[in-house]
């Protein structure tokens, strides 16, 4: 699909998560009905710009650590959303310049954007597949990744604030097994996910929020967050709240876990 027809492609008559989600990250690729919305969420939720802020950190955090620490040079980053720099593939190949970076993202608005996500190392790789994490079979038999990952070797599933918008009636944690079972040992989960936990009387207002405008949602406690990474060995310091994650050092105030909202973890493959 080129641009022009992903253009034409774009629902405009309802809000869209990924564009709700440039808007609280201050970005500019949204249209008015996803502003409204995401004005209404913020009105219910003050923090909501806080939690966004909070999960893209948490990315780029888990990033580096597994560049670094695990050996990974390979992403898989389903849920991509509108590119806001630096990306996925920028943070990673700054540690590793070979890093190779398949993303996905159901938005016919990031395909429009696209260009942004192919600005690769010389050394590395990256693509762009459309395609929606509620059918893995399509994403994985995508020829764009094979192109790009080798699945003989460890890949990385970032799945970032993505697995609420999949109800249990669709399969969440069968989607995420299927996603791993074709990943090799040493391949590795990073997630995060929103919860009521900390102040379950305002996410429930997100969530009518969301299911209102057409997005159906589910937030989840820490327990059920902790299911996505069963039979993975988890990274210190487990499931943990977004910016207690491995935090960087920081002269600024931390925000509180109720602010954040966020579990995050990352995990791997033995």
């Amino acid at each position: 699909m080129s641009n022009s027809q992903a253009a034409r492609d774009i629902d405009t008559s309802r809000p869209h998560s990924a564009r709700m989600y440039d808007y609280y990250l201050g970005g500019k690729d949204h249209f008015e009905v996803d502003k409204q919305a995401a004005e209404r969420v913020a009105e219910a939720y003050p923090a909501i710009f806080v939690c966004a802020r909070e999960n893209r950190a948490f990315m780029h955090r888990a990033t580096r650590v597994l560049a670094r620490e695990h050996g990974i040079r390979q992403w898989l980053d389903i849920g991509t959303g509108i590119p806001t720099e630096p990306n996925l593939h920028q943070v990673a190949q700054s540690v590793v310049p070979d890093a190779r970076v398949v993303y996905a993202d159901n938005d016919p608005l990031v395909l429009k954007y696209a260009e942004r996500l192919m600005r690769s190392t010389s050394e590395g790789r990256t693509t762009y597949i459309e395609a929606d994490v509620n059918d893995p079979q399509t994403l994985l038999t995508a020829p764009e990744l094979a192109e790009v990952l080798d699945l003989s070797r460890p890949v990385a599933l970032s799945l970032n604030a993505l697995m609420h918008f999949v109800t249990d009636a669709q399969d969440p944690y069968g989607i995420v097994r299927r996603l791993l079972d074709v990943l090799p040992s040493g391949s590795a989960l990073a997630l995060s996910h929103c919860t009521p936990d900390f102040d379950p009387a305002t996410w429930q207002k997100v969530t009518d929020i969301y299911t209102s405008a057409g997005t159906p949602v589910q937030f989840r406690s820490r327990a059920d967050v902790a299911r996505f990474f069963d039979g993975l060995e988890l990274l210190d310091p487990g499931v943990t709240v977004g910016h207690r994650w491995r935090p960087d050092a920081t002269d600024g105030d931390a925000p509180t876990d109720a602010e954040v909202s966020l579990w995050t973890g990352v995990g791997i493959k033995p």
